[in-house]
């Protein structure tokens, strides 16, 4: 059976915001991570879309949606999703987010518990957890944290260069050389050659001081929804340089953990089967 993939968008906390839209059924809303952007659920949409509503937004700066100077810190980011929610006219959803998507989720749990039944986070470590932890080991994996940062700078040497840029990236984030297709290798240097989609992409990583302020201020509360996390445990900047399992105990009351074998940092593009069997289960175990 074929799903019919819609293509959606419209204005929403102050921005134009895309999304992919696909089936029927209780509503699972999929945030992309870096550097990436919708495309990256493909696998995901296929497969969970014939008992699930999906819903797959490009995140505030990313994809088609807009990118605007301001609004990266990731309540406001998680206040754009609960618009959508809004929009779409969802009352409660499962959140799955994957890196920069998982931070824009976590904030979401904690900002807005009413409208989460399940969370899922995929190869990330909090924001508050990285800072709280940096030394020399963390600072040089992190480099894109640090660079990224700067004013401007990015922009004017990566500008031309995207192509360059994110084989990088991609060739030290993943596990397999061939992990990604030449076609969705295309994909992405697309989106982000896009004008401003650089400068949304780090301005994203720019709000990591606002980020840290809000993440310290709640730190004592923990998410009090279901979470399954997930990583690679071959990347050698999440599941081999942090204790994952502790990290994400320490963040919710009900957590289980799941490292996937021969993975890195896309395991939704690594590893599609397993992260599709495990999405499943857990989505499952509530019919909310």
């Amino acid at each position: 059976m074929t799903i019919a993939v819609h293509r959606n968008s419209t204005q929403l906390n102050g921005i134009r915001m895309h999304w992919l839209e696909a089936g029927e059924g209780p509503a699972v809303v999929l945030l992309h991570g870096y550097p990436q952007t919708s495309y990256a659920w493909r696998h995901q949409i296929a497969h969970l879309s014939g008992s699930y509503h999906i819903i797959a937004p490009d995140l505030r700066g990313y994809g088609d949606t807009e990118k605007p100077a301001s609004g990266y810190d990731k309540r406001t980011m998680a206040t754009d999703v609960l618009a959508l929610l809004d929009h779409l006219k969802l009352d409660r959803v499962a959140l799955v987010g994957h890196d920069r998507g998982a931070r824009v989720a976590t904030r979401f749990a904690k900002d807005f518990p009413d409208r989460i039944s399940r969370l899922v986070v995929m190869d990330n470590v909090p924001t508050r957890i990285v800072f709280e932890q940096m030394n020399a080991r963390i600072a040089k994996g992190y480099w894109f944290f640090n660079f990224q940062q700067i004013p401007d700078l990015p922009e004017a040497l990566i500008t031309g260069r995207e192509d360059i840029f994110l084989r990088h990236l991609f060739a030290d984030w993943t596990y397999r050389p061939d992990a990604l297709s030449e076609a969705a290798i295309q994909t992405y240097v697309r989106a982000y050659s896009r004008p401003g989609a650089l400068r949304g992409a780090f301005n994203d990583y720019r709000a990591a001081p606002l980020d840290l302020e809000q993440d310290q201020a709640d730190a004592h509360v923990p998410i009090s929804c279901p979470i399954l996390a997930l990583w690679g445990a071959d990347f050698h900047l999440v599941g081999q340089m942090f204790d994952m399992p502790t990290v994400w105990r320490s963040m919710g009351t009900s957590v289980e953990v799941l490292p996937i074998p021969e993975c890195c940092h896309l395991p939704q593009e690594e590893q599609p089967a397993i992260v599709n069997a495990a999405l499943e289960r857990f989505l499952s175990e509530e019919r909310y």
